[in-house]
């Protein structure tokens, strides 16, 4: 399952920022087929990014476009004939966990986990299923076209019901939830406050459109060596128990705290 707390992304008709992007930190690189690719380069974005994958080298995923759109049929024809696929598509759009089946079929069993986007209000009202859909490993917030559609600012007291709304959906389909890149690259305080709340409201990553805005997800997203260390003794503890709730550390240790707990493992630093 998804468990990067960063990712960047980087265009797929720019392969001479690949290294760079792929040299930043994070958790995952995102080669963009979609909105950094404008329509006339879609055809050798596309291109780039399958021999980027085909290197053989971790760490890269790839966004196609809307599989609702004519880039985006083109990108999955061509993932059906690719030798090698990522192993997370990003897909953007989603407004119907159709949309999410018709890739998984067409991909069997090479399909790689699915990362949808949800940008719309629509796909808002259907995310518990587009979440809950075959092959989907997390779920990221589209803010800055849910903004528009919205017509407000891409802000956090305008996006907070539906970021709360997509955390509520991503915990009922047991998938983590990637909260929107921050767009102001000069406001590192305004990264570090928005990773923060992020992180409080439930989201477990947050994306990157810079290479510089990545240690500060990073910071704000991996578990600290107190947060490892005790879910480490936690977990411990529990399983000597034989599964039971029991006192640890003057609280109730039990199945949900459990759950908590091997989620911080899973996010934890190499």
């Amino acid at each position: 399952m998804f468990a990067a707390n960063s990712f960047l992304f980087v265009p797929g008709s720019r392969p001479d920022r690949f290294a760079k992007a792929h040299g930043s930190g994070a958790g995952l690189t995102v080669i963009d087929l979609e909105d950094a690719v404008p329509a006339e380069e879609k055809a050798v974005a596309r291109d780039n990014a399958l021999a980027q994958v085909a290197s053989g080298e971790a760490g890269w995923a790839i966004r196609i476009n809307g599989v609702a759109t004519a880039a985006g049929i083109a990108d999955l024809a061509a993932l059906i004939a690719a030798e090698h696929l990522p192993p997370f598509l990003f897909v953007p759009m989603v407004e119907s966990a159709v949309e999410i089946e018709i890739i998984a079929r067409a991909l069997g069993e090479r399909c790689p986990e699915l990362i949808p986007l949800i940008e719309t209000p629509k796909g808002l009202r259907q995310a518990v299923a587009i979440a809950s859909a075959p092959m989907v490993g997390g779920v990221m917030f589209g803010g800055g076209d849910f903004s528009g559609e919205l017509g407000v600012a891409l802000a956090w007291e305008p996006l907070l019901a539906a970021r709360q709304a997509l955390v509520l959906a991503c915990a009922e389909a047991r998938v983590p939830a990637i909260d929107v890149p921050w767009i102001s690259l000069d406001d590192e305080a305004g990264l570090a406050d928005e990773c923060a709340k992020a992180k409080a409201l439930g989201f477990a990553a947050k994306a990157a459109i810079h290479p510089s805005q990545v240690a500060a997800i990073e910071a704000a997203f991996t578990p600290t060596v107190a947060e490892v260390a005790e879910a480490e003794a936690a977990l411990a503890a529990y399983a000597e128990a034989g599964g039971k709730a029991i006192r640890f550390k003057g609280k109730m240790l039990e199945a949900p705290l459990v759950k908590r707990y091997q989620a911080v493992l899973s996010r934890k630093g190499n």
